[in-house]
């Protein structure tokens, strides 16, 4: 596989999750200095759609019980998930943002969804 369109780098608000669907749904986000980052976008706990939390300092909260996630190491920084989600090679070309969904940055399993 190799890198994916997901969106015109102008549709991100920073600080503001974007749902994504690959092969697999992402989460990707878009932070205040420009940067971007795509996780899987399905918690490690329960399930819920991370698109639908909301984004701090390179952290994405779960809106169902508040799980919070690295965005750069997918580990949890806050329970009640205690598992890792799976962060993808993404980044910014030609205004646009791209996800590499065969490029996974960590050992994370892929959450069943």
């Amino acid at each position: 596989m190799a890198y994916e369109r997901v969106a015109a780098i102008e549709e991100l608000e920073p600080g503001v999750p974007l749902r994504a669907d690959l092969a697999e749904p992402v989460c990707v986000m878009r932070f205040d200095d420009d940067s971007v980052a795509a996780v899987h976008d399905t918690c490690s706990h329960q399930q819920a759609s991370l698109s639908e939390g909301w984004v701090d300092d390179r952290q994405v909260e779960c809106p169902l019980h508040g799980s919070a996630f690295d965005v750069d190491t997918g580990d949890p920084s806050s329970l009640p998930a205690m598992k890792p989600i799976p962060v993808y090679a993404c980044k910014v070309e030609d205004g646009a943002v791209w996800v590499d969904l065969a490029d996974q940055r960590n050992d994370a399993p892929t959450p069943r969804h």
